[in-house]
């Protein structure tokens, strides 16, 4: 089961790995051997610089100047290594560009396609029937705060007068227009009418 998940893992790394990874990974192989023969050459400069000086001292002329020759043919290739060397690197550099400017162009592309599909999601018509209903919206607001805050015209607060002078003789009861009956007075009684009452209820002296 272990062997099955590490296989598929092995797989996918490798379904990762592009053509072009394989070639930087290969051009730093190869910087990494030239410079590996480049430490050895300069090694074997100077040991042949001091076998050449023995030589000499020995008298050994011509072997030392053979040293001496070998000595600068090695230091000749010391210097096309070194070239190689600077064309490697900056392929490699170059390459490593090419590819990060490939993964922007691909992330912009991404982006572009996503800001496309948004866009395709919303009309121009929703959007300008929005626009307008917070334009209403905004512009009752603004209706609503300038009369809470009494910002209000002469001319404003003349016709609210009269709409509640309206409202006010609408609310009356209505005054009949026909002419009221008069009242007879009561009539009066006379002195002489009243005295036999008067006598009747007076009680008798003691």
């Amino acid at each position: 089961m272990g062997g099955l998940f590490s296989k598929k893992r092995k797989n996918s790394l490798q379904d990762r790995v592009t053509d072009e990874d394989r070639a930087i990974l290969g051009l730093k192989m190869q910087r990494d051997k030239l410079k590996m023969a480049s430490k050895r050459y300069e090694s074997n400069i100077e040991r042949n610089r001091e076998l050449a000086k023995a030589l000499l001292k020995d008298g050994k002329k011509e072997r030392a100047l053979l040293l001496l020759k070998r000595k600068k043919f090695i230091e000749t290739l010391i210097v096309r290594i070194s070239n190689q060397l600077e064309q490697i690197q900056q392929l490699i550099c170059e390459i490593e560009l090419a590819q990060l400017n490939h993964e922007v162009y691909e992330k912009l592309k991404q982006g572009n396609d996503a800001l496309q599909s948004l866009n395709q999601k919303i009309s121009v018509e929703d959007v300008e029937k929005i626009l307008d209903d917070t334009r209403e919206a905004a512009e009752l607001q603004e209706e609503i705060s300038s009369l809470i805050s009494g910002q209000l015209t002469n001319t404003d607060l003349n016709e609210v007068e009269e709409e509640f002078t309206r409202l006010m003789e609408e609310q009356l009861p209505e005054v009949p227009t026909e002419a009221l009956p008069e009242r007879e007075s009561p009539k009066r009684v006379s002195a002489k009418e009243d005295e036999p009452r008067s006598k009747k209820i007076a009680l008798p002296a003691s």
